[in-house]
């Protein structure tokens, strides 16, 4: 029995900032004082405020140290382990009092959220099959087969009112109950999405580093329930802390009995697999992923006939992403109408997002649905930095749309972001301030899409294609008004004949900032000026004579040796040489460099 616990983030986030080592260091050091009987080191999943990491957490008393680094560690163990002094200097700030400090429960970041996708992660090791049983792992799984019937799992999905979290939010019940025909008599398949690609989201990958054995545990119960023997996960190759772990879960389940032959002496079998994904975006479209794990090139075929009915190997198949899959034991144990009390009337229970771009508070957040934008941004993500105001958020990736500050109050659920242009796809949702260029900002996502397109059909190959040539040409100051009704003819056509889901939510960047951000578009092509200052065919940029000191700083980091003048008098940039790259209005201390 420990004294303490000492949790340190795992995740790829704190990971890639020294957390290992940091792991490392704290095992030394414990030895070293003699406290290796006495105080347990354990390596976590993601604790969701990654803008703080390398995150380490103390227990009983539950200090929350922030950015901490290997130098830290030596003092953390002689006086808050040794001395039990807490190190008030690393302590996150929002958890500092005066007679001490506050839960990190307690913070603004914290308080909003409420965790069921992520309910174990930081808090248990993703490693450990045990401490995941600890807290209830696998007890829905025997509950499952020793009292219910395939149909009663069906049904009780259904009653949850939960939808996929992945995309379009289909009913998950209802997807299962048009797979559970024929049970016993055919092949089916049982498919984990976690080919997460929308730049900005990393939701599932938390899951898998910090919960891997919730996803086999549902993937399992959901093979009883349609009558399933196998399943496959499909997980990119670019999460390699995901799929060790996957690794270790699948290994430690199937010698615990609960992977396998004769489950819990149920007469059920399942197992479950793992296939690499080599990034291809398309791969999250369920055809797309389920050709690729056919060893086929990942591209998508026309629906129907729908996967329920003919999937994977031509067999009944269902496929769901890891966020839907970690809600279904809790479902299991606590019951439809636990799950259904939160969130709104046709969205029931919480969304993970990925909080990112211009917010104080990176990371990962866990809220009910209905919850407003303004809550997620101000509250919980802090607000925007450097006192810029907030001017859009983008949610649902290279699919879905951006969300103007008319809209900051809107309730967060499917409905509502469909009917503002936008979508929850997946759950990123990347913060945008003054600064950002929201012409860009379609270009940058369009961009993306074009260069992820299979190629198969024409609208999104060619399509797509062509209104990135547009917007190109728009942000270069070519572009005309007509070239704007091109774009959302070119849009519309698209919606309506892309094969597949990428191609047909493709054009739904451009046609929401076309809808919410015209004036941007119009300064564009008529006034042949970017409002922002990004798009650097329609910049230059200017030194003020009156505000500048010649300091020389702006003239010596200028990689093209733009700049000119004497020392302690006004400099000069000469545009004919100047790049745009920036430098020069980055540096400067006395704001003399302005854009025009």
């Amino acid at each position: 029995m420990f004294r303490s616990h000492v949790l340190v983030c795992g995740g790829t986030g704190c990971t890639s900032s020294g957390s290992a080592q940091i792991i490392e260091s704290l095992e030394k050091e414990i030895k070293k004082h003699c406290l290796d009987k006495e105080v347990c080191v354990v390596k976590t999943g993601c604790h969701g405020l990654c803008a703080l990491g390398p995150i380490v957490i103390v227990y009983p008393e539950g200090a929350f140290y922030s950015m901490v680094s290997v130098d830290d560690v030596p003092e953390i163990v002689a006086e808050h382990l040794v001395k039990g002094r807490i190190v008030t200097r690393l302590l996150y700030q929002e958890t500092v009092k005066e007679d001490g400090f506050t839960p990190i429960v307690d913070t603004d970041f914290y308080r909003k959220q409420h965790r069921v996708a992520l309910r174990n992660c930081g808090v248990i090791n993703p490693e450990n099959i045990e401490e995941y049983i600890g807290t209830r792992g696998y007890e829905a799984l025997g509950k499952v087969l020793k009292e219910m019937t395939p149909d009663d799992v069906i049904q009780l999905i259904l009653d949850s009112g939960l939808r996929g979290r992945g995309g379009a939010g289909f009913p998950t019940g209802l997807k299962w109950k048009f797979a559970s025909g024929n049970r016993g008599n055919v092949q089916k398949y049982v498919c984990c999405n976690a080919d997460e690609g929308d730049p900005g989201a990393f939701m599932d990958r938390s899951v898998l580093e910090g919960d891997p054995h919730v996803v086999l545990e549902a993937m399992t119960i959901a093979g009883y329930a349609i009558g399933a023997s196998q399943g496959y996960i499909y997980v990119r190759a670019e999460y390699p802390i995901a799929v060790e772990r996957l690794n270790i879960a699948i290994g430690q389940a199937r010698e615990y009995g609960l992977l396998g032959k004769n489950i819990f002496d149920s007469g059920f079998d399942f197992d479950i697999e793992l296939r690499l994904g080599a990034g291809a975006f398309v791969c999250g479209e369920e055809t797309a992923l389920m050709t690729s794990i056919e060893g086929n090139r990942g591209e998508p075929r026309p629906r129907p006939p729908f996967p329920a009915v003919k999937g994977l190997f031509e067999s009944p198949t269902i496929l769901n992403n890891v966020e839907t899959w970690a809600n279904i034991p809790q479902i299991i144990l606590n019951g439809p109408e636990w799950f259904a009390s939160m969130g709104t009337e046709k969205s029931k229970g919480t969304k993970v997002f990925a909080l990112g771009g211009k917010i104080n508070n990176t990371g990962l957040v866990e809220i009910p649905m209905g919850t407003t934008l303004r809550t997620v941004i101000e509250e919980i993500g802090g607000g925007i930095p450097n006192g810029k105001k907030f001017k859009a958020a983008q949610t649902g990736g290279p699919s879905g749309g951006c969300i103007p500050a008319e809209h900051f109050d809107v309730e967060i659920d499917y409905d509502n972001l469909i009917a503002i242009g936008s979508m929850m796809g997946s759950g990123g949702l990347i913060v945008m301030d003054e600064d950002n260029c929201m012409v860009d900002i379609a270009k940058f996502f369009l961009e993306f899409t074009v260069d992820e397109s299979c190629g198969k059909c024409t609208p999104c190959r060619i399509g797509t294609k062509r209104m990135w040539e547009i917007l190109d040409k728009i942000t270069k100051g070519k572009g005309t008004l007509e070239d704007l009704d091109k774009l959302e003819e070119l849009a519309y056509y698209i919606k309506d004949n892309a094969l597949c889901g990428l191609g047909q939510t493709a054009p739904n960047p451009v046609l929401s900032t076309l809808r919410y951000f015209r004036d941007e578009y119009v300064a564009h092509v008529v006034d042949k000026k970017c409002p922002a200052g990004v798009c650097k065919d329609l910049l230059s940029f200017k030194i003020d004579p009156e505000k500048c000191k010649g300091c020389t700083k702006c003239a010596k980091n200028c990689p093209v040796g733009a700049i000119s003048g004497e020392k302690k008098e006004a400099h000069e940039i000469d545009t004919s040489k100047c790049i745009k790259c920036g430098v020069c209005y980055d540096n400067c201390k006395f704001d003399a460099i302005y854009k025009v």
